[in-house]
């Protein structure tokens, strides 16, 4: 969950030129400290893991578009004939120096995204540089040449403008093109079918094909290194084959898994070990049970010196939100960091009463039916990423996404330090904050961007009881005497029957949902004095807890506020779950809030202003954001999407006023945040670290060293 939302590049509606990779700013992913700390056991543990979560980059590029691939060895194969001195070609080639700066700027953004889709935003965007000079370019090499007419039409094309059901304007790689269209009931009918037979979704995509009788079958392509195919349903009179087809991304798995049992050579225990074999068994057979399996193993291992997340994890960009993005993490824990971390871990209990679905309630330990009776302590830690293979880097992440693991098994929450310290080069608030509160809102700004984080992943995804029917007569409630709904006053009348799962009822809305409400559980302790005593904010300290409840309303207008710049203009969708979530709470504070963050927009002069009054933040402003959470909550834990649909979709729609404030939102943004990560090598038998300058051309070269 990445709470600071990053600037967008200028409205690409109104300008369309301004549709190439925007002017970025690149932040080194700084990680020589760290990982000169280990031992050198853990150094060789830490580079095979690496090895592996970049060898992943090949899957997410094949999950963006048609083209993805082949753009990226375009890219390699350029700066391999130029021996990476890509200056070098305005001599050899008459070009001019910025057409060169061109490329590479859109080089570096399109690998920073891995793929030419913004990975926050999922906005399509396109080289600055003219394409005959990339036609140039491509004369350096044979190679390059052929990559060239292979993406020379694609590369520019618009539309596609953005992720989604393919249409007219959009295109998922989730549903790449087969022999005939599919519809999004079909999409839901093999999902249904893939439920009914225990088939996890997130390790699969979706195509068409010719059945051995000539008709139409939907194919579920399943990542795995295994070959095969199965018919898991015949046609009917209303429905089409579905055929599972095993060995997508197949050969990069292989490679994957070679280096994952490099790294069972280094393990600091037995639990990891088995982790890693659970990962290459699932990656070697398709299985997700054993997948599962590994998570479960997983976060029993607390506190590593050597952290990783490797697998098909978040389903943001699956337009039916189930399918996940492949992502691979590997980092070094900071013990100091990651102590008051635990403190707040140790107070959990008294927190999760302050909730307010537990308000009130004496059952339960004063946690109500709502909630789990028993919050296992997770782990809680502050790390370094060495490697962050993923289309977005966020501040900090808690895993696993199943939520029957986390509810029995548990959960782990890290903050990633070394992203979370380029946040004050991505804020420019200035601009959207009245001019005598900008300097302290700043100064502030990273305090309060830690703490909406910390309570956001502890307490918000660790929160929660789903209301569960396993089977026939087995519930994880008294069916008898139902729990009391607290917003109806009456016993619940819905909740998971067997075989569903929070994404598969919640669909589309899922993701957007839950990060919204774990927003929310952040949102409404931000003026609890024990919890900001915890990390020692009080009423005698520089920065009073007041000023802390203050500021981070500030935040969460000028949040919801520049999330507009990921409201796609071309398709009137969202592209992506937290802005969707802080642009929904920021409409919920102007609506029922009673004046207590507004919203001052000079459409002539283009000013755009977040004010809050101080005075109406407990008494009006809470107390709408805990309204809001109660609701979210409990349509969660119920499975309640017939009522949570019209109310968070009215929520989070965009108004023509908004628009405006888009429009003047754009012309004030400043560059995006893309990063340069260092790479390991081994020498000698060690593994050595090897960082890069942040460069544009940083980026390219440190790709190009991963040799994937």
């Amino acid at each position: 969950m990445d709470q600071n939302t990053p600037q967008a590049e200028p409205d690409q509606e109104h300008k369309p030129a301004r549709r190439a990779a925007p002017v970025s700013h690149v932040h080194r992913m700084s990680i020589k400290e760290p990982f000169e700390s280990l031992t050198e056991i853990e150094k060789l543990y830490a580079h095979h893991l690496s090895r592996a979560a970049w060898t992943g980059a090949r899957i997410i590029l094949e999950q963006v578009s048609p083209e993805a691939n082949d753009i990226f060895d375009f890219i390699m194969e350029l700066y391999r004939s130029c021996d990476g001195d890509f200056y070098a070609l305005v001599h050899r080639l008459s070009l001019e120096k910025t057409e060169v700066d061109y490329f590479l700027q859109y080089a570096a953004v399109f690998l920073s995204n891995i793929g030419n889709y913004f990975g926050r935003g999922d906005q399509k965007f396109v080289p600055r540089v003219n394409a005959d000079v990339l036609e140039k370019m491509s004369t350096v090499s044979e190679a390059a040449g052929k990559l060239w007419s292979k993406i020379k039409d694609v590369i520019y094309s618009r539309p596609p403008h953005t992720l989604g059901y393919p249409s007219s304007d959009s295109q998922s790689q989730y549903y790449p093109p087969g022999t005939d269209t599919i519809t999004v009931k079909e999409i839901n009918q093999v999902s249904k079918t893939m439920a009914s037979l225990g088939i996890w979704p997130e390790n699969t995509r979706l195509s068409t094909d010719r059945s051995e009788t000539g008709g139409k079958s939907l194919v579920v392509l399943q990542a795995s290194v295994d070959q095969g195919s199965e018919i898991i349903r015949r046609a009917g009179p209303d429905s089409s084959q579905i055929t599972l087809r095993r060995g997508d991304h197949g050969q990069t798995l292989s490679r994957m898994c070679s280096h994952l049992k490099d790294a069972l050579n280094y393990t600091s225990n037995e639990t990891q070990k088995l982790v890693i074999e659970k990962y290459v068994e699932s990656f070697t057979t398709g299985d997700l049970e054993a997948y599962r399996e590994s998570q479960k193993l997983w976060v029993q291992d607390k506190y590593p010196v050597v952290e990783n997340m490797i697998g098909f994890i978040e389903p943001y960009r699956d337009p039916a939100g189930i399918r996940s993005e492949f992502e691979g993490i590997v980092a070094i824990e900071n013990p100091e960091e990651s102590k008051a971390l635990r403190e707040l871990v140790e107070n959990s209990d008294q927190f999760i009463r302050c909730q307010p679905w537990a308000r009130g309630c004496t059952d339960n330990n004063g946690k109500g039916p709502f909630e789990k009776a028993t919050f296992d302590p997770p782990s809680f830690a502050s790390i370094h990423t060495l490697t962050y293979c993923s289309t977005i880097l966020f501040d900090g992440i808690n895993l696993p996404n199943y939520n029957d693991i986390r509810q029995t098994h548990g959960f782990k929450n890290v903050v990633i330090a070394n992203r979370m310290a380029a946040n004050s080069i991505a804020s420019s608030p200035n601009s959207f904050v009245p001019s005598h509160e900008a300097q302290e809102f700043q100064r502030h700004q990273f305090t309060v961007l830690f703490l909406w984080l910390v309570v956001h992943e502890l307490l918000g995804h660790g929160t929660g009881k789903m209301m569960i029917q396993s089977s026939e007569d087995v519930y994880n409630f008294d069916i008898n005497n139902p729990p009391v709904d607290p917003l109806t006053g009456n016993p619940i009348e819905k909740w998971y029957k067997p075989g569903e799962t929070w994404t598969g009822v919640f669909g589309d809305l899922s993701t957007s949902v839950d990060e919204c409400r774990c927003e929310l559980v952040s949102a409404c302790l931000m003026d609890n004095k024990e919890l900001l005593s915890l990390f020692g904010y009080n009423d005698e300290s520089d920065l009073k807890a007041d000023d802390v409840t203050y500021y981070f309303y500030m935040q969460l207008g000028w949040s919801g506020l520049v999330a507009l710049s990921n409201f796609n203009i071309d398709t009137k969708k969202w592209g992506q779950a937290h802005d969707r979530a802080h642009f929904a709470m920021l409409r919920c504070l102007l609506a029922d809030g009673g004046g207590c963050v507004k919203i001052e927009h000079d459409q002539e002069n283009a000013r755009l202003k977040v004010v809050v009054d101080r005075n109406l933040i407990i008494s009006k402003g809470k107390v709408a954001l805990e309204k809001m959470l109660l609701r979210l909550h409990m349509y969660r834990v119920t499975a309640d999407i017939d009522a949570c649909r019209p109310y968070f979709e009215s929520l989070s729609k965009v108004e023509e006023n908004h628009l405006g404030w888009r429009k003047t939102l754009m012309a004030k943004t400043s560059p995006r945040l893309i990063y340069v990560h260092a790479n390991t090598f081994l020498h000698e038998g060690k593994a050595v670290l090897k960082e890069y300058e942040a460069s544009n051309a940083g980026i390219v070269e440190s790709w190009f060293d991963r040799a994937i």
